[in-house]
């Protein structure tokens, strides 16, 4: 699954124990641009550092995970509650990066296949 839209806050990498750290992120999901959706995505250990060389303001593709968690309170109530994980963060530059990248390589391998 994926979030296309502007990158409209970053927040702070939180350590939240010594093993665990996130970092969350707002997207305005623009689809229906009268009513624009507000969707915080979190980032987790090693992939909070993909936010690094982002700003706010930047057009993004979020590639995510729906994840749901069930929990139990110190009264042994039930509670559930989801999270949205991203784990790949796409720009129209790196897509652009990408697109050449892939052009560059097949020609690369166009001109191995000359005789001379």
């Amino acid at each position: 699954m994926n979030i296309k839209g502007k990158l409209v806050e970053i927040f702070d990498t939180v350590q939240v124990t010594e093993t665990f750290k996130k970092r969350e992120f707002i997207v305005q999901d623009n689809r229906n641009p009268e009513y624009p959706e507000y969707i915080k995505v979190e980032l987790i250990q090693d992939k909070v550092s993909l936010l690094d060389s982002l700003s706010v303001g930047d057009e993004i593709n979020v590639l995510i995970n729906i994840k749901g968690r069930k929990w139990e309170d110190k009264e042994g109530n039930i509670r559930y509650f989801n999270s949205i994980q991203g784990w790949k963060i796409e720009t129209e530059n790196s897509g652009i990066n990408q697109e050449i990248s892939q052009q560059q390589d097949s020609q690369e391998n166009d001109d191995s296949d000359l005789p001379f």
